[in-house]
């Protein structure tokens, strides 16, 4: 997936003097953004993204930090093709014209110890506009597998989809989008190599090299989880 990103240098520089903010890179594997709004106010869509990218910083002494966040609009996924053919399209995602969505969220609110809320700006079909996200829960281990520490939170917010020009099905009494985000993030600035349990990666063994990467079989990129 093609993404445009910001350097880390350029990043690093347009943001405050923090004292020691520490780098946290998004793990695709266990970050589910999804959505729902409704359709023509008698049901509701729902759809989630399965490509994700993104840095976070935190700077804990200080008490703030950052957010960038990319998404593959492209990647839209509501379990059935021709309602992602229509969300795709110039009456919502506008794709063609805008694959990508991105959040730069330029702080990060603490209370005492926890993340509790990111202040930015979310851009997308072609279009930016402030929006804060609420952190409902947020911790941290260090992770057996990987030997770092790995944060997860879940994330939520809301937004009036007429703004970003996404009109398809709408009614003017809940014209909002109720956005839901559970995310992973590996302490970090590039990922570790992730690979299968020792019992995946032993049957696909078994099964042959030919199917370890293809349908059926277990992808070297699997999480160890």
């Amino acid at each position: 997936m093609t993404m445009k990103w910001f350097s880390l240098v350029a990043v690093c520089a347009s943001m405050p003097a923090f004292a020691a903010p520490e780098i946290y890179t998004v793990e695709p594997h266990h970050t589910y953004p999804s959505f729902e709004t409704t359709h023509m106010g008698i049901s509701l869509w729902r759809g989630k993204f399965d490509r994700t990218e993104g840095k976070i910083w935190l700077d804990r002494e200080n008490k703030t930090g950052r957010v960038m966040i990319s998404v593959d609009v492209r990647s839209i996924n509501f379990g059935l093709p021709v309602m992602d053919k229509v969300a795709l399209g110039d009456e919502f995602f506008k794709a063609d014209q805008y694959p990508t969505a991105t959040y730069d969220g330029d702080s990060i609110t603490f209370q005492g110890d926890v993340p509790v809320a990111v202040s930015g700006e979310l851009t997308l079909a072609g279009v930016t506009k402030s929006l804060k996200l609420q952190i409902a829960s947020f911790k941290c281990i260090m992770s057996p597998f990987l030997k770092r520490e790995v944060c997860g939170a879940d994330v939520h917010a809301e937004f009036d989809r007429r703004v970003f020009g996404m009109v398809r099905d709408i009614v003017p009494d809940d014209p909002n989008v109720r956005l839901y985000i559970q995310v992973e993030a590996i302490k970090g600035d590039v990922l570790p190599q992730l690979t299968p349990p020792a019992s995946a990666a032993g049957a696909a063994g078994t099964a042959g090299s030919d199917r370890s990467s293809g349908p059926g079989g277990t992808s070297q990129n699997a999480p160890q989880r």
